[in-house]
């Protein structure tokens, strides 16, 4: 493998930090929402983990321009039932031990803005891996409470196969292995300290004595960021 290019961009540590969270997961439906982590599904699936099943979002299964297999929605919830998938959602609100939200803010009963509702938020964290990207990282968006939760955090039942691998920031990637599930800095991105991301987040996490540098994508990958998956450079969009 060859050596991490320095010039990658925010916005490539993104990619690399969301390929990273499908690593080693074998053959299984990942399910990238947005932009960030649909090249970061890509790129995993060109490099580290080649078993792993793309979609167009719809109902057909891709290898890049090539259409390998049909699953029609009605078919993804077998997929669901059975844990073999490992989606990663969007977040309006994550909490420190990853309750989300994605429905409303303010009081559900009469909120102050509608948001894209629960839909299959819960089902997703009770039964397969489930990680989130948030490409602005804030304490709007971490918050210390969620007004309504959607996706199912460690702090309740959440069942034997319950999940929750990693967020994915545009400062940072967050985990809970700790002992109570509470959010652990993981690495902090080029750039970024750590004190950055607490002013960020709007509770106390936990950090590590040590806390690594998310790791920059090697000249391989930009390669193939840079000329097969992204070449007309919409991440820049996403995370500038």
């Amino acid at each position: 493998m060859s050596t991490p290019h320095m010039t990658a961009t925010r916005a490539e540590v993104c990619v690399v930090a969301c390929a990273e969270a499908w690593r080693g997961d074998g053959e299984i439906l990942a399910s990238p929402m947005g932009l960030i982590p649909r090249i970061g599904a890509g790129l995993a699936r060109l490099t580290f983990s080649p078993e792993l099943v793309l979609s167009d979002g719809e109902a057909y299964l891709m290898a890049g321009d090539t259409v390998e297999g049909w699953l029609p929605y009605r078919a993804v919830f077998g997929v669901v039932a059975a844990g073999t998938r490992h989606v990663m959602m969007g977040a309006s609100q994550v909490d420190r031990y990853g309750n989300q939200n994605i429905s409303c803010i303010g009081d559900w009963e009469r909120p102050r803005s509608q948001l894209l509702g629960v839909r299959g938020a819960p089902g997703n964290t009770v039964n397969h891996a489930t990680s989130y990207w948030v490409p602005r990282h804030s304490p709007r968006v971490f918050v210390e409470r969620v007004d309504m939760v959607c996706g199912v955090g460690y702090d309740r039942p959440g069942g034997r196969f319950h999940e929750i691998r990693v967020v994915v920031t545009n400062l940072a990637v967050l985990d809970f292995a700790t002992p109570d599930g509470a959010m652990r800095v993981r690495s902090v991105h080029p750039g970024v300290s750590v004190a950055d991301v607490r002013a960020a987040t709007g509770f106390p996490l936990v950090v590590p004595e040590d806390v690594p540098q998310t790791r920059a994508p090697t000249d391989e990958e930009l390669a193939l960021i840079r000329d097969r998956l992204d070449p007309d450079g919409t991440r820049a969009r996403e995370v500038p």
